[in-house]
C-alpha cells in the first residue's frame, strides 16, 4: 500500500434485463478522515451490496454499515470481531426500521477494509470478494449458499428446509443463507457475517468485489485473463503521447470494470451487476504481464 493510499478504483453497475435496480456499492477511500480515527493506521472501504425484494434493505446496509464499522472498540485490535458485530449490529437497526415501516426486504453483502498491511473481508450471503496475486487468485471467503452443506445442516438443526425451485431455497422462499433483513425468514436466513482476514505482502495486483449476478456467470478463475484483456483494450499507454502517463493509466483503470460487467452479461447474466476492481499496484506493469510489487 503507497503512503499516499491513493488506489485506483474502477466501478461500474447495471440493472441488466431486471426490472428494477437492487445493488448499491459503497467506495471510502479516506475512511479514518470520515470518523476521525487518528490511530496511525490507514484504512479504506469497499462494499456491494445486492438487495432482493426492494432496494430498502440494500440502502439501509450501504448508508450505516461502514458507520456501525467506525464505532466498533474491536476495530483497532481484531477487525474480524468488529465487522461481525457491525454487520449485527445494521441488521439489529434495520429490523426495528423494517417493523416500523413494515418493509419485507433484504440484501446480500460485501465488505473489504484496508487497514495497514492487512485486508479483511466481511460477508453474508454470495457477493464476493476475491484477490489477484502476481496474476493468481487467492480465495478469501467462500459464499453463504443454501446449497453449502454446513449452511443446510444449520438450517435443517433449526426445522428448516431446502428446497430447489429453479434454484436451491430456503423454506421454498429466498435464494441466499444469510442476509441482512429478511426477517420474515429469521434465523433460517441467518443475519450473522464470517469475516476473514490476510496480510498484505505487497505483490498484490488487486481486489475484485461482485454480486452473483457478475459471479453466477464468471468463475473467479477467469477473472486475471479478463483484467488483462480489459486493461488493454482500454488503453495502450504507448500510443498517447499527449496525456501524461498517470492520467492514461487512471483511464485505463477507470473502465475495467464496465468491460467485466460486459462480459458478465453476455455469458448469460440477466441479474442485476455490480463489479468494483480495487488496484493495489499501477495498472502499467498488469497490462504489459509483468508483475510488480508494491511497497508497503
Amino acid at each position: 500500500m503507497s503512503s499516499s493510499h491513493s488506489f485506483q478504483c474502477s466501478v461500474h453497475a447495471i440493472k441488466n434485463t431486471r426490472r428494477k435496480m437492487e445493488d448499491k456499492h459503497v467506495v471510502l477511500a479516506e475512511f479514518n478522515q470520515l470518523f476521525g480515527i487518528q490511530d496511525g493506521v490507514k484504512r479504506a472501504y469497499y462494499a456491494v451490496f445486492d438487495g432482493h425484494g426492494g432496494l430498502d434493505a440494500a440502502t439501509y446496509a450501504a448508508t450505516h454499515l461502514h458507520v456501525a464499522l467506525s464505532k466498533q472498540e474491536m476495530l483497532q485490535s481484531d477487525a474480524d470481531v468488529a465487522f461481525k458485530r457491525a454487520f449485527k449490529h445494521t441488521d439489529d437497526m434495520f429490523r426495528r426500521k423494517a417493523k416500523r415501516e413494515r418493509l419485507r426486504s433484504g440484501s446480500t453483502g460485501v465488505a473489504v477494509l484496508i487497514h495497514g498491511q492487512q485486508l479483511t473481508v466481511a460477508w453474508l450471503g454470495d457477493s464476493q470478494a476475491m484477490l489477484v496475486r502476481k496474476g493468481e487468485v487467492v480465495t478469501l471467503m467462500e459464499p453463504h449458499k443454501p446449497e453449502r452443506e454446513d449452511e443446510k445442516q444449520r438450517i435443517e438443526d433449526l426445522g428448516g428446509c431446502i428446497t430447489f425451485m429453479g434454484c436451491w431455497r430456503v423454506n421454498g422462499t429466498y435464494a441466499v443463507s444469510r442476509a441482512i433483513g429478511d426477517f420474515d425468514q429469521k434465523p433460517y436466513v441467518s443475519g450473522d457475517a464470517d469475516s476473514s482476514t490476510i496480510q498484505l505482502l505487497g505483490d498484490e495486483d488487486y481486489v475484485l468485489l461482485a454480486c452473483d449476478g457478475f459471479f453466477d456467470a464468471v468463475k473467479p478463475s477467469e477473472v486475471p485473463e479478463l483484467v488483462v484483456d480489459a486493461l488493454r483494450e482500454t488503453g495502450d499507454p504507448e500510443g498517447r503521447e499527449d496525456h501524461p502517463p498517470k492520467q492514461v493509466e487512471d483511464g485505463v483503470a477507470h473502465r475495467v470494470a464496465e468491460k467485466l460487467v460486459g462480459h458478465a452479461k453476455a455469458a448469460g447474466s440477466s441479474d442485476n451487476i455490480t463489479v468494483m476492481v480495487l488496484f493495489l499496484c499501477p495498472t502499467g506493469p498488469l497490462m504489459a504481464g509483468t508483475g510488480h510489487r508494491l511497497h508497503l
